[in-house]
């Protein structure tokens, strides 16, 4: 199960030479007419909310409005992404998120519609591993501690952002790979995570890479290990489960842009456009290659047959490991 994903899952450096420099399409003077909300589905301070201000003025450059990030947290995701699917398909209101969003629609929750078929997928802009931190006190210095924790009897307390979240799923995949199972405690995103992490309350966490590096970096935290099949050029010194502990075990988390369903097709081309001209600006690369995304700039199409793969192979992962819709 965890090879499946992890190959389903992995996104190469190489897909963002295949996508060429699209120029705006002309839609005369009447978008964007006014600021675009940008809607982040979890607190300030994660992975996500990383990524999406990082390419907010490029962004806002490309479209010549504001890119006004703001983010609407809660239910694993849920909360802000229903404000964009419930949203005018105007193209002033957008959503940037991660792979949680296909984790949400694993696990269908009775009675509230799927999300995917709600939003227009626009642009897969970045990929990362994820990493386990955790806190200098914590005891647990490296993978082959970690893997000792939770095959051991005591419990081993990994913070996610969210029952149900991509970060959940990846642990859940890991800890299979490794032989043992921790007890996970959901957060309403990753800031609140990082928070506990650094406080040394909770005995590690499972975030973004980009969410964490910098404090790995200023020794406020540890790092056990990433996702990826290999190191990252960003965490160099820290190695991947795949060589420390897990031989094979890769997963991915990707992030992307999306409107709501329903958009006309000359806003999304405009939005795609201009979302490629901003992930490529120099800044914006310099950024997110010190974070560890890759930036394979992913068109409409083949971003949306990544979503609905993920979604399926989230489910999956469900049923392997008993995560229930209560759960989430």
């Amino acid at each position: 199960m965890p090879g499946r994903g992890a190959e389903g899952m992995r996104i190469t450096r190489r897909a963002s030479l295949a996508l060429p420099f699209l120029a705006t399409p002309a839609l005369g003077q009447n978008y964007p007419s006014r600021p675009i909300r940008a809607v982040v589905p979890f607190p300030a301070g994660g992975g996500v909310d990383t990524f999406a201000r990082a390419i907010a003025p490029a962004l806002t450059a490309a479209l010549g409005q504001p890119v006004v990030v703001e983010n609407i947290g809660g239910a694993s995701s849920r909360i802000g992404t229903q404000v964009v699917t419930r949203a005018a398909p105007d193209g002033l209101t957008i959503l940037i998120t991660n792979d949680t969003l296909a984790a949400v629609d694993a696990l269908p929750v009775a009675g509230t519609p799927a999300l995917v078929p709600g939003l227009a997928p626009v642009l897969l802009g970045a990929t990362a591993p994820q990493m386990l931190i955790t806190h200098p006190r914590s005891g647990i210095r490296s993978a082959a501690d970690y893997t000792a924790r939770i095959k051991g009897r005591g419990a081993v307390h990994v913070g996610v952002p969210g029952l149900g979240s991509s970060q959940h799923f990846a642990s859940e995949l890991l800890g299979q790979a490794l032989g043992g199972r921790p007890e996970h405690v959901p957060y309403r995103g990753g800031g609140p995570l990082m928070l506990d992490l650094i406080a040394g309350t909770i005995d590690a966490g499972m975030v973004t890479l980009g969410a964490g590096i910098d404090q790995v970096r200023e020794g406020r935290l540890v790092a056990l290990g990433v996702t990826g099949a290999a190191r990252s050029p960003a965490a160099p010194d820290t190695p991947a489960f795949a060589e420390a502990a897990a031989p094979g075990f890769a997963i991915e988390t990707w992030m992307g842009i999306l409107a709501p369903a329903g958009t006309p097709a000359p806003i999304l081309a405009a939005l795609h456009a201009a979302a490629v001209a901003a992930i490529r600006e120099a800044g914006v690369v310099r950024r997110l290659d010190s974070l560890g995304f890759a930036i394979p700039a992913i068109g409409p199409e083949p971003f949306g047959a990544l979503l609905r793969d993920t979604v399926a192979r989230f489910a999956d992962v469900a049923g392997a490991v008993g995560i229930r819709t209560g759960d989430a």
